[in-house]
């Protein structure tokens, strides 16, 4: 997505008077303001593609973490833990039903 205009273009753009033309002070506030607009959002922009770029390259250089069990953990103590939390959760209603 690229923008038609940047806010050096809107700067520079001369319009061609008439008759009935706007008033050209009033034109040129307006641009102005519209031009202050688009230096915000270019800099915004480009400081969330910086970030962008900064969070990719974190994401790649993390070091892939599969689950592995804790060193001296068996079955048994894994399905011990599990009974106690279950006991400790739903307490007599498990054994009662």
């Amino acid at each position: 997505m690229e923008t038609k205009f940047t806010a050096k273009d809107i700067l520079e753009k001369d319009f061609k008077t008439g008759m009935r033309g706007y008033n050209q002070d009033e034109v040129d506030h307006f641009l102005d303001e519209i031009i202050q607009d688009y230096e915000i959002f270019s800099k915004k922009i480009e400081q969330l593609q910086n970030e962008n770029k900064r969070l990719r390259m974190e994401l790649e250089d993390m070091p892939r973490k599969q689950a592995t069990p804790v060193p001296g953990t068996t079955n048994f103590d894994i399905l011990r833990r599990l009974s106690h939390l279950e006991n400790h959760v739903f307490g007599n209603k498990l054994h009662n039903d």
